[in-house]
């Protein structure tokens, strides 16, 4: 499983493009480039590598369709996902519907953790980083105390 870290500012051009960051391609280098962007269960996108969307998919497969809330989220999950093909220029077309789900225009954040790349509109990161907790180190303590790490 890839582990990616980094944020990063990236423009889109005149054709809802933007080249991927050198730190990331790096990053890709060692997973492969065939990549599936897709929504975001908030209101960015998330970009996956084709190995890793598989898996999801496979989770997915494994939902009863005949169980109502099932069917929605699968619905709702796939809804949108696309192969993302780096182009010879290493630039990611961003899909409109995409695109406009996500509120993005001109600039982005892409925001890699763990095995995803989260595309973020500049405006909703900044406004997400903004709803930080009062109190970090009780979140840490309720979402991380039951480790041993």
């Amino acid at each position: 499983m890839p582990r990616f870290s980094g944020e990063y500012d990236c423009k889109l051009d005149s054709k809802g493009r933007f080249r991927l960051p050198a730190g990331l391609l790096k990053q890709l280098e060692e997973v492969g480039k065939a990549l599936v962007v897709n929504r975001g269960i908030e209101k960015c996108l998330v970009l996956y590598t084709k190995s890793d969307w598989d898996k999801k998919v496979e989770e997915l497969e494994k939902l009863n369709p005949y169980i109502e809330k099932n069917r929605q989220f699968i619905r709702y999950f796939m809804r949108g996902s696309s192969d993302a093909a780096l182009d010879s220029a290493d630039r990611l077309l961003i899909p409109k519907r995409l695109k406009e789900y996500a509120t993005i225009d001109k600039e982005v954040i892409l925001f890699a953790y763990l095995n995803r790349i989260e595309i973020w509109a500049k405006e909703a990161y900044d406004n997400m980083l903004g709803d930080e907790p009062e109190d970090f180190s009780a979140l840490a303590e309720e979402v991380m105390g039951g480790t041993n790490e």
